[in-house]
């Protein structure tokens, strides 16, 4: 019988603990905290962390952070209050902030209570909706905020 190395017996006995806390604990440790620089500057989202692939964003201008506005058609007023219903009918979602033509959301992941910010700006020049979905902690999000921004796009289509 072989024994298990030091390095295997170290990860179970971290993932122990971390499975005896209480969910709630996780939760305080693992959202992270508000931006306190948000919403948009100079007509346009902040960018994103190019040296992080926890985000995506429709103004960014690297590949994997790239991401395609959402189309909001001629009356961009109207399809921003669809986009408000969408996003605030979506799981783990809470509005935190909203005025003419800005949403803030977060987005709360339902057992561990990660946190995402996500940001929509209209741009009514291009008739389109600016999109950002950022991770608040952590170096990857393995395509979680993409996959979150292609949903919202999905449903603002049907």
């Amino acid at each position: 019988m072989s024994r298990p190395r030091l390095g295997r017996r170290v990860l179970l006995g971290v993932l122990a603990a971390v499975a005896a806390l209480p969910l709630a604990a996780c939760g305080g440790l693992l959202s992270g905290t508000r931006p306190a620089q948000r919403g948009p500057v100079d007509g346009a989202l902040r960018p994103v962390r190019e040296d992080l692939s926890n985000a995506v964003s429709s103004q960014a201008t690297t590949e994997y952070h790239r991401i395609a506005p959402i189309a909001a058609g001629p009356d961009t007023k109207a399809s921003f209050t669809r986009l408000r219903g969408v996003v605030a009918g979506l799981p783990g979602a809470a509005i935190v902030e909203e005025r003419p033509g800005y949403l803030y959301a977060e987005f709360t992941t339902r057992w561990l209570r990660f946190v995402d910010d996500v940001e929509f700006l209209v741009d009514e020049k291009a008739a389109v909706i600016q999109v950002r979905s950022a991770s608040r902690l952590g170096r990857r999000d393995f395509g979680v905020n993409r996959e979150r921004i292609e949903t919202i796009r999905a449903r603002m289509a049907g």
